[in-house]
């Protein structure tokens, strides 16, 4: 096995390095002249005719705001373009919070999503920690209006679309904008000092705990407004971008790492506090893995199973690869259990030999059951996001939020 692929080897994080530079490097043309981020093609050519969506220019002012501490060139401009979309065209001036995004023509894509106000927050603290102008309000800015429209005190979980206006509030409540408030909340809390949101963080954890615990494992994404599981959501519809039937292993492996993120921050002085959270994320990362991984005879990780876990859809994301990079890198250096490492070195094989694009850059976003790029749910290279992290977390203090551990230089 070459070296590379081992975790803690110099091989490995030089690796790691050089995919992180030429993600860097893929990125760069993703702003509009206004600042909202273009969807990437797959050799990183702005497709200028789809939606211009606030999730995603959120992802990329995250993204080179971590640039800037890596010393990228460049990267403190590409962040502060982005925040400036997110401060201008994007924000919506009269009802408050952000539009899904604007289309080719400039026109609002309706709705407003839990999940882009999610990364809305995530941006903000990361720039704030770069230093870019305008990320401290907008900052206070999304923390304010996520806590009026999005937040349930009551519940300690949040609710998932309104309309545009802020009148109406969709039915539908979901894992997916709940699992990156978890993240934006343990960033806001390390960037602020603002303890209030470790806590809620912790109490939507302690909500997916119980129900994945009740179900093998296997978390239950979508919910009614009373939240009770509605396991057969979109049964026909199984590969829905946001809201596909049945487990999604990639949530759990995702899960699994900001549980033991939050474990760690919010237990600093209690190891048996924290050791019950960690046991639990890892059960949810290995009943995905056993679930998910090389489950129809070739290898990769598949996008979704039932409910007793086989394989609904076949194909894989590139996301979830990065969770399970991350996670299994995480595990092994928190519980210093082999199975872990020797889990990221198959992860980190097979990324070499089938996912990175060795030729446009990037990480190929969906791949079919034979590892050959396919584009249904996701065409294209939208974004950096989670390819970038995957280059960082695995070497990068688990405790912390990724943009304030590499700008502190806390590595492992």
């Amino acid at each position: 096995m070459s070296k590379k692929y081992l975790i803690d080897t110099e091989e490995n994080r030089q690796f790691l390095k050089e995919i992180n530079e030429n993600l860097l490097s893929f990125g760069h043309k993703f702003p509009s002249p206004g600042g909202s981020s273009y969807y990437l093609g797959g050799d990183g050519t702005p497709w200028k005719e789809r939606n211009r969506e606030t999730w995603i220019t959120s992802r990329m002012a995250h993204v080179y705001s971590i640039g800037t501490f890596l010393g990228h060139e460049g990267s403190k401009e590409l962040a502060a373009v982005a925040i400036k979309g997110l401060r201008g065209e994007l924000h919506d001036d009269k009802n408050g919070g952000w539009y899904a995004g604007l289309t080719a023509d400039n026109e609002i894509v309706p709705n407003k999503q839990c999940y882009a106000h999610a990364f809305v927050i995530l941006a903000a603290s990361s720039a704030v920690l770069a230093g870019v102008e305008g990320a401290q309000e907008l900052l206070e800015d999304a923390l304010k209006l996520y806590d009026l429209r999005f937040w349930n005190e009551e519940e300690g979980l949040s609710c998932d679309t309104w309309n545009t206006e802020f009148t109406v509030l969709d039915d539908y409540r979901g894992l997916n904008a709940n699992m990156h408030t978890v993240e934006a909340f343990l960033a806001a809390a390390d960037v602020t000092g603002d303890e209030k949101y470790r806590k809620r963080a912790g109490r939507i954890i302690d909500h997916v705990l119980v129900w994945a615990s009740d179900n093998n494992w296997r978390i239950p994404e979508h919910f009614t407004k009373e939240w009770v599981a509605d396991l057969e959501c979109n049964k026909e519809q199984p590969a829905d971008q946001f809201k596909p039937y049945g487990a999604t292993p990639g949530h759990g492996i995702e899960w699994a790492r900001l549980i033991t993120q939050w474990a760690l921050s919010a237990h600093k002085d209690n190891k048996e506090g924290a050791a019950k959270y960690i046991e639990a994320a890892e059960n949810l990362f290995n009943r995905a893995v056993e679930d998910a991984w090389n489950a129809d005879g070739a290898p990769g990780i598949v996008y979704t199973t039932d409910w007793e876990g086989k394989p609904v859809v076949h194909d894989r994301m590139h996301w979830t690869l990065a969770e399970a990079i991350n996670t299994s890198a995480v595990l092994y250096h928190v519980t210093k259990k082999e199975k872990y490492g020797e889990d990221y070195t198959e992860f980190m094989k097979y990324l070499d030999e089938k996912v990175l694009d060795h030729v446009n850059g990037s990480w190929f976003h969906q791949m079919n059951e034979k590892n050959e790029v396919i584009g249904t749910v996701w065409p294209g290279k939208s974004d950096i996001y989670h390819a970038l992290q995957a280059t960082l977390i695995p070497y990068h203090t688990p405790e912390l939020s990724i943009a304030p551990a590499v700008k502190a230089g806390m590595q492992i």
